[in-house]
């Protein structure tokens, strides 16, 4: 164990190219804060020769090249394994699967801990926590898979969504991830996107924790995991009065792509048909009208101009009605 850690926020890579590839829309859980929007996002499942075609698409020899396997539930998929194999082939740099932890057909069998990072999904430290947000049974069966991943060799992260119905028992995750034998805790912030927008509220609450419950339980948790040898990451989203805001859809490369052909630079603008591409005949097309890069490149005093869209509960302000606190980029990150 290390006491000696370092805070960092993680600037944004010019030479660098990070791939978010829903492979399907579809899931085993229906959990609260799912941000999967079918009006949006399709019901659609890509096949073999789509995935091979899109991972050359957007796969750049010249630049570190990342991509990340999501959902839905991306394990659901029979084709993963090919997938991860194909991916590695092409040469991208690091391959991750966020999985909710059930491990559909065997998923780990069917490849080599060298091939891919294997992400979980977990939003509490019990059944009693996790489950309320993410489906009875749920924690038993992600915390068993993911125990049986690090036994086999796996390089394996956890993610917790934080929000209200479960920021008070963010702390006593780094104990379980350190005996686990977890080697990487993203600490993220529930989005109001998908199932959270519809509501925006649930039990009288709003899902998005404050400033001040953000900054005095995130950064402590956040280092008491990294004592324990975990490599954390997390959210900047408050910026400090001095910090440059800085927008990732204008100074790097990010392409959120949906099973629907959709391609968008910015997670929070998933819900709205303003993204920034489309794929048609494995060709990536820049859409006429209106498109979210449009917006990217005003300045506002509230920092994000997307979260003043489409989250404004979460800013606060003074009298005057300037900000009190600006909102970062939600793709700026801390890492300990």
């Amino acid at each position: 164990m290390s006491n000696q850690t370092s805070k960092r926020t993680l600037a944004f890579q010019a030479n660098e190219r990070n791939v978010f590839l829903h492979i399907l829309t579809a899931c085993n859980l229906s959990c609260r804060h799912c941000y999967i929007n079918s009006a949006q996002h399709g019901s659609a499942t890509l096949s073999a020769q789509t995935i091979a075609d899109w991972l050359q698409l957007f796969y750049k020899d010249d630049v570190q090249t990342n991509v990340i396997f999501l959902g839905g539930e991306p394990t659901l998929h029979k084709d993963l394994p090919f997938a991860v194999k194909t991916a590695r082939q092409l040469g991208y740099k690091s391959v991750t699967v966020d999985t909710n932890g059930f491990l559909h057909h065997e998923f780990i069998k069917k490849i080599s801990p060298q091939e891919a990072v294997l992400s979980f999904s977990l939003d509490g430290p019990s059944p009693e926590i996790n489950d309320l947000i993410r489906g009875e049974g749920v924690f038993s069966v992600c915390s068993k898979n993911l125990q049986r991943a690090v036994s086999a060799g796996f390089e394996v992260s956890v993610i917790y969504t934080v929000s209200s119905l479960n920021i008070d028992h963010l702390y006593l995750m780094p104990e379980i991830l350190h005996n686990w034998g977890v080697s990487h805790f993203f600490i993220q912030v529930v989005g109001l996107r998908g199932k959270s927008a519809e509501s925006g509220k649930e039990d009288g609450q709003c899902l998005q924790p404050t400033h001040s419950e953000w900054l005095t339980k995130i950064p402590p948790v956040a280092e008491k995991a990294a004592a324990l040898g975990l490599h954390v990451i997390y959210p900047k989203v408050f910026l400090e009065q001095n910090e440059k805001f800085e927008c990732a859809g204008t100074v790097s490369e990010n392409y959120f792509v949906f099973p629907n052909g959709r391609v968008y630079l910015c997670p929070l603008c998933e819900d709205y048909p303003i993204n920034n591409f489309q794929i048609e005949n494995n060709v990536l097309i820049k859409n006429s009208g209106m498109r979210e890069e449009q917006l990217f490149s005003l300045t506002i005093s509230e920092g994000c101009v997307m979260n003043k869209l489409l989250q404004p509960g979460s800013i606060q302000y003074h009298q005057d009605g300037t900000p009190i606190h600006r909102i970062s980029c939600c793709l700026l990150k801390q890492e300990i």
